[in-house]
């Protein structure tokens, strides 16, 4: 079993900073709500690496917003709801499309700068998206210019403290209450923070397979945090493979954004035929979950490893204006945007599942809040539809602070003495060994396509490496494997449990979607073990 702490621990005994507010992570969630939060109190930012190592800078398409006149919230809300699958929670979805152009607006006062046509704001549209209203920054570098942006803000606020390479080791709790974290210091010194609300923020587990969009930050801490201390964790079977990512020799699996087919970019096999018209009516702009999948059939029937994107016929100028950095990524390589087909192959992109929250960010942890991916707010349902995940940041992110604000403050005091028992060594070559074997397990039996026969292997695999929470945990790179491990677990045993296929968790033993007796979602608790949760049918529209 998980044990509810990875370290031996006596809080009597370790220095503590009180803050009012506490914020584990960065991105485009943590910066947000740290300055919201330094409006009405003292704040600290706890990072394991930097304000600007997080999923967010790496964001290409943009942010999703109704701020055209030909689009309305509700246009918005059926394109999320349709892509969700039939697991989005309506209410929260309602949320998302409503008070999103105010999120976007309040981006905009702290500093953030989105292209303009002709002095409005330069739209686009993605994949299942109705109508245009994908707002973006330098072409294709929105979340780069939202973490500039937030950061520089950030750090010039008197009222926010930022750690950088420190690392929040575990959640502490006091009667179903969290109190704060345990944060081991550059030094290996640890600290108790202590404060009103604890809000995570540190993104997704993409770092679970061998082949992500994700930067190496990405280890799912937040979620294995969340479940040692109690939480509710939902969905964890819903992981989202980006469709088309740069599948080159040499190169790294950089995301090309889905924004290039929506400005009209086709797929091609290595025979050159296009093929999405034989798998959707929407073709490229297409659910990713789709097009995900459709590519994988071609690879399957080609026998290839790629896929080829095609916008040549596209025109040079505009290419080039429009997607900056996608053209002089591919260059380094060789490749050249507008005269070539450039290989492309899916891989792991957005965890759609995390902690579960209500319509306040706030888990069933009492002072305990989740914005951003590392959440489970009900938006994105069975696979997320494109550029909804910064707006849901902001716009959840602004519902934590409303919701902090009415929180008394913490008073007592707080006694954890945890003793874990012997303690076996680690080296560093087995951690980095034990991290490679998780992401093969993970890529090879509990991908995009998955069954009850690869399950129960990747499960069995996954725990044989189990006594790791036995040994003794000193170094950032042990707490992520752990985390990993947690994350890989409660993925696979979701996965397994769900039968059927659905957004995109696909089961090739169960390949149709079954509303009769799946339209509900996986939720697993530490000490409950695995249980279900009713969709609710929307209240507010």
């Amino acid at each position: 079993m998980i044990p509810r702490y990875l370290v031996d621990m006596n809080l009597d005994d370790v220095p503590v900073v009180e803050k009012d507010v506490i914020v584990i992570g960065a991105g485009i969630a943590g910066l947000f709500t740290a300055i919201r939060a330094s409006e009405r109190g003292s704040v600290l930012m706890v990072t394991k690496k930097s304000l600007m190592d997080s999923n967010t800078r790496y964001a290409q398409g943009g942010i999703a917003a109704v701020i055209s006149d030909e689009d309305k919230p509700e246009f918005h809300l059926q394109d999320t709801l349709i892509a969700g699958a039939g697991l989005s929670d309506e209410d929260a979805v309602g949320v998302l499309v409503h008070e999103g152009p105010k999120g976007v607006r309040s981006l905009i006062g702290m500093g953030t700068q989105f292209d303009l046509e002709n002095g409005e704001f330069a739209l686009t549209k993605e994949g299942a998206h109705s109508q245009r209203r994908i707002l973006h920054a330098n072409g294709d570098a929105t979340g780069f210019e939202i973490v500039r942006a937030l950061s520089e803000k950030a750090i010039a606020t008197e009222g926010i403290e930022v750690w950088d390479d420190h690392f929040a080791i575990d959640l502490i709790t006091r009667d179903g209450e969290c109190c704060g974290a345990l944060v081991q210091k550059p030094d290996g010194s640890r600290v108790f923070v202590r404060g009103k609300a604890t809000i995570l923020c540190t993104g997704g587990t993409g770092q679970m397979f061998r082949y992500t969009t994700n930067p190496e930050v990405a280890t799912g801490d937040g979620v294995a945090m969340a479940y040692r201390a109690g939480a509710y964790i939902r969905d964890m079977e819903f992981i989202q493979f980006h469709p088309t990512t740069l599948c080159y020799p040499g190169a790294p699996r950089f995301l090309i954004s889905e924004a290039v087919r929506g400005e009209g970019a086709v797929l091609r096999n290595i025979h050159g035929e296009r093929f999405m018209e034989r798998y959707h009516p929407q073709l490229e702009l297409a659910p990713r979950d789709v097009v995900a999948n459709a590519i994988v059939s071609e690879l399957e029937k080609t026998g290839s490893t790629f896929v080829y994107l095609d916008v040549t016929h596209e025109s040079e100028e505009m290419v080039r204006h429009r997607f900056p950095t996608i053209y002089e990524t591919c260059l380094q390589y060789g490749l050249d945007l507008t005269t070539d087909w450039v290989p492309v192959a899916p891989a792991a992109h957005y965890t759609m599942g995390g902690v579960r929250t209500d319509l306040n960010g706030e888990t069933n942890i009492s002072r305990l809040f989740a914005c951003g991916e590392v959440s489970s707010t009900g938006v994105h349902g069975a696979n997320r539809l494109a550029s909804n995940s910064l707006s849901e940041a902001i716009v959840f992110g602004r519902r934590i602070i409303h919701r902090i604000s009415e929180l008394p403050p913490l008073e007592g005091e707080v006694h954890v003495h945890e003793e874990l028992g012997s303690h076996s060594a680690i080296s560093q070559q087995a951690v980095v060994e034990k991290r490679l074997k998780l992401q093969r397990v993970m890529v090879r039996y509990i991908g995009l396509r998955r069954s009850a026969d690869s399950l129960t292997k990747g499960i069995a695999e996954l725990k044989r490496q189990l006594p790791f929470f036995s040994s003794l945990m000193t170094k950032r790179e042990d707490f992520e494997f752990a985390n990993l491990l947690t994350n890989a677990l409660l993925t696979a045993e979701s996965a397994a449990a769900r039968e059927e296929s659905r957004g995109a968790h696909y089961r090739v033993d169960f390949p149709q979607r079954d509303d009769a007796n799946w339209r509900k979602h996986t939720v697993l608790h530490r000490l409950q073990g695995q249980t279900e949760e009713a969709i609710h049918d929307a209240t507010v529209r």
